[in-house]
This record gives structure tokens, sequence and C-alpha cells, in this order.
């Protein structure tokens, strides 16, 4: 069936060229708000040794499934392309150019499509052409240098600063903004360049502003936010668990050590000189109960302390699960869409796609007959095509 109206973005058509990471976690995010996308998988899959009915960055999705090494695989594109109002890809530079996919065929077919690029390095520049993961990408902006502790090797957040924060959502940001200008009276398309390391440099501009300022020092473990004071950072309890403790404003600091026990042992905030003989009166104190009998003392408390929990325990969360911030779907445990509307609530709406289950549904929604075409062959035991050019080297370049 087509897609019901639900989010800010319904009516609006995508067409993701498939690939891993944060492409299709962009995708998601549209796919999310309403937008129709459809994913454009390949023979052999994308790279991403998952079972599809559990990649959740492909939910609220369709699929069809197309050869682009293939000429009818190239038409079937820009046939998808020229009724698309997006269409995201995630290819080493020139990889659509030479596939026949790029901005320049699509734009002739479609003028006012938003051509989003997604890559680790960017269209240009010395590494451009070369491969490369989040932890590398994060690493040369100075992200990955202020995450860990003073005396050991950077913190890898996974990939969630990178990828995610610093690639998706600021193609999603560059997405809908070209969008906006598309839809404006004399508005054109264009192509969006979203580098996951310009997206990642930005996020740390507050930073260099403090560190411009003489408040922020270049080393990991010595300021404000990244562990430096002891009163922001986590600590184990009796039972091997952690708390976050964020009590930066002195009244919350207060309320801090109030409950925590050591208000009257515990040396001046203010003091700099003691702050290793502070440091050691929190851990100390919080070595003494579990993380559950701490939690149950902070609870709904101005302490600023929390539990940290596990991405299982996550959706336990008393405020998590009376906010919804998790939803079964098809068996599966997920977050729900972000953020919140209330005119034009998201939602998840279908499982994950599976690889060209959606073709003819597809062909008649967007009225692409081309689509019908016979489906390229996919022999079994054939080797998956490689991932897309922000992690690995594509298969079609």
């Amino acid at each position: 069936m087509a897609e019901s109206g639900s989010g800010p973005l319904s009516g609006v058509r995508v067409v993701e060229l498939a690939g891993i990471g944060p492409g299709p976690f962009a995708a998601m995010l549209l796919a999310d708000l309403g937008a129709d996308v459809v994913r454009v998988d390949r023979p052999g899959g994308a790279g991403l040794r998952i079972d599809p009915a559990y990649d959740i960055t492909n939910r609220n999705k369709r699929s069809v499934l197309v050869d682009l090494k293939a000429s009818e695989g190239v038409a079937q594109v820009l046939e998808l392309a020229e009724r698309a109002d997006v269409l995201l890809e995630g290819y080493r530079p020139g990889v659509a150019e030479r596939l026949g996919v790029g901005p320049e065929e699509c734009l002739a077919r479609n003028p006012r499509l938003v051509y989003g690029r997604m890559t680790g390095w960017g269209q240009q520049g010395p590494l451009a052409d070369t491969a490369g993961h989040d932890i590398g990408y994060i690493a040369i902006t100075g992200a990955l240098g202020m995450i860990g502790p003073p005396d050991g090797p950077p913190a890898i957040p996974a990939n969630l600063v990178g990828d995610y924060a610093g690639g998706s959502l600021y193609l999603v940001i560059g997405v809908l903004a070209a969008l906006q200008h598309a839809r404006s009276e004399g508005g054109k398309g264009q192509v969006v360049d979203a580098a996951i390391v310009d997206g990642t440099a930005h996020l740390t501009a507050m930073i260099h502003g403090m560190l411009a300022a003489g408040g922020w020092q270049d080393r990991r473990g010595a300021n404000l936010l990244d562990g430096g004071t002891p009163f922001y950072g986590a600590y184990e309890t009796a039972d091997g668990g952690y708390m976050a403790v964020g009590a930066l404003e002195k009244r919350f600091y207060g309320e801090f050590i109030r409950l925590l026990g050591i208000e009257q042992e515990a040396p001046s905030r203010d003091d700099f000189a003691a702050w290793g003989e502070l440091r050691t009166a929190i851990a100390a104190r919080f070595k003494t109960r579990t993380r559950e009998e701490w939690t149950a003392v902070f609870q709904e408390s101005d302490a600023c302390v929390a539990p940290v929990l596990s991405l299982r325990e996550a959706p336990r969360h008393p405020h998590l699960a009376a906010r919804g911030t998790f939803v079964d779907h098809a068996g599966i445990t997920q977050p729900a869409p972000a953020p919140r509307f209330s005119r034009t609530p998201g939602a998840v709406r279908r499982p994950p796609a599976q690889p060209g289950a959606d073709t003819e549904e597809i062909a008649r929604d967007w009225q692409a007959p081309g689509l019908l075409a016979p489906p390229p062959a996919d022999p079994a035991g054939a080797p998956p095509a490689g991932p897309s050019r922000i992690q690995q080297k594509d298969a079609a370049s």
C-alpha cells in the first residue's frame, strides 16, 4: 500500500542509494519524519553483514533491487530521480558520475532535485579518495583527542560522534535547507556535500571558543566538561555499576554532596588544589552502596546524578518508559522517532525494508514502470558488494 500521511515530511520523496552507516541513518531520519524513502538496494547487499529484518536504520522505507552496473539499472535510478525531491548517495567521489547517476545526470532530469552526498573526507582534499572509518574522521578534527582520561588513550565513542552526529545529522540539515530553497519561488535543486570531518569539526565550535578565550586546555581530562572536575564524571558503585555526576552549578553541587553524605568533610569545590582530595572522597562514598541504592537516593533531585545504564537497560528507565522514548515494533525494541511534533508526529510505520520487496508497490505509487523490468540476478553464494565509500572502498569504484 502507499504510505499514509505521517510526519511533517509526508509527501516528500527520497531516493537512497544503498550504503551502510550514516547514509542509511540519515534516510531513516527522513523516513521517520514521514518522507517516502525508496532504498535502491544492490544485488548481494550493501556490505553490512546483518539480517535485513533487524537493520533498524531501514525502517519506514521501501526497497527496490537495482544493478547499477547495468544500463537498465542506471535508467531505473534516473527514472526515480526524476520523480523524487531528494536523492542520497554515499559513494567515493566520482563513483556516482562513473555509474551515470551523478548530480549532472540527475539534475538534468529533475532541476529541483536535492542531491545529498554523504562522505567521510569530503568531495575534495588529499584524503578524499581514500578509505576511512568514524574513528579516523573524529581523530583529525580534534574531537577524539578530547575524550578519555588524561593518563590513557582516547576513549572510543562508538561511531556516534562522527558517522551519526557529524555525518547523518548534518546531511539531514543540509538536505532540508536545500529542499526549502528548491521549493521557494525561483529556487532550484543543488548538491549537498556533507563530509563527516566538516560536521564533526563544526560540533566543536563552542570548545574552540573556550580554547581561544583561555577557558579550555588543549588536553584530555583537564577541563569542565571532560572529566577534569571531580563533580563532572562517572563513579563506580559497590556492585561494579556507575553513576554519572554532572553537578556543575553550585546550587546543584550543594544538593549533590548533601545527598551523597559528604557535606561536612568535603573540601571546598573552589579550592583547585584540593580537587584530588574531593575526587577521592566522592569515589569512596559511591563505593559504599550499589547503583540501584544510589539511584534511589538521587531520584527526582536536582543533584544532576543518573545511573549509567546499558543499551538493554535503557528502555526500562522509568522516565524513558513514561515518555515512550523506546518502542517495540515488529519484535524489535528500538528508539522512537525524534524529535516530536505537536501536529504532525512521526511514527514507526514499517519494519526494516527487505531488499527488492516493494518493487511493484513503488512502481505504481511513483508511476515508474521501468522498475518492473526483470530483477537483476543474485546467484547463490555470490560475494556481497562492498559497503559505502564512507567506511570501505565502494564495490562500484
